[in-house]
């Protein structure tokens, strides 16, 4: 039987959201608001709950823009997940997210503007301080002062989709697997990312490390979790076909 995938499912309100959010991401700042009510605002232009239902997420697909505090409440507030392949960042250095129906390839890029930091002091006038103010002021302006909404389309591979592993190959320098057709071919060869164009690391070398053959389980005894014991886990088309999702 199908179980939901996090502790709520049900609609929340933006109070109950928001207090989720900051008890995940550790304190709460004016980028949370931001990000619940982004959230709030793409599942509602797609007609889904916040949080989503679980038929909705399984059709739901979003993409950030940042790796602030408003990404953290986005995906607190719709469940998308990097490990389930519902949650996409893009590095863009904006403060903005996309919010996807694959069912109706519905998509919207709700972009937050510049003009809500400067109008903070029109709704909060009460706060000195300006960080309280425009957190006072975010949780009362009209999303239409907000954001900016854009009904934009994104085009989605099948292996950008969530589900089993569609594509493997290996590197001709390295030997290292890569998954999911983020492969580069240059000259007939196939090469893994960082070896054909450089990576955010530098001076790579294998080491050892101490306790190396440590193991969760290496001692009798031991209490072993189970997939079934796992609180709100579901199981996935692949594993349904026998077959592994990485």
């Amino acid at each position: 039987m199908l179980k939901p995938v996090n502790e709520k499912t049900e609609a929340q309100s933006f109070e109950e959201l928001l207090a989720g959010s900051v008890a995940a991401h550790g304190h709460l700042c004016p980028g949370q608001i931001v990000g619940v009510r982004m959230a709030m605002l793409g599942l509602r232009l797609l007609n889904f709950a916040a949080p989503p239902t679980y038929p909705q997420l399984k059709q739901l697909i979003v993409y950030v823009e940042m790796d602030r505090c408003t990404g953290d409440a986005v995906a607190y507030v719709t469940n998308a997940k990097l490990g389930r392949r519902s949650l996409k960042y893009m590095d863009y250095g904006i403060m903005a997210a996309t919010f996807i129906n694959l069912a109706t390839n519905q998509a919207f890029r709700i972009i937050s503007t510049e003009e809500s930091r400067d109008l903070a002091a029109l709704y909060a006038p009460g706060e000195p301080d300006r960080r309280q103010q425009q957190t006072a002021a975010y949780k009362v302006m009209p999303d239409s002062v907000m954001f900016r909404v854009q009904e934009v389309k994104v085009d989605l591979s099948p292996y950008d989709l969530p589900g089993p592993t569609r594509r493997k190959a290996t590197c001709m320098k390295c030997g290292q697997v890569v998954r999911d057709n983020r492969e580069v071919r240059q000259n007939g060869s196939v090469y893994c990312r960082p070896c054909a164009a450089g990576a955010y690391f530098t001076g790579a070398r294998e080491v050892a490390w101490p306790e190396m053959n440590w193991s969760p389980y290496a001692y009798p005894g031991a209490n072993k979790l189970t997939d079934s014991d796992s609180p709100g886990r579901s199981t996935w088309p692949g594993e349904i076909a026998g077959k592994r999702d990485d």
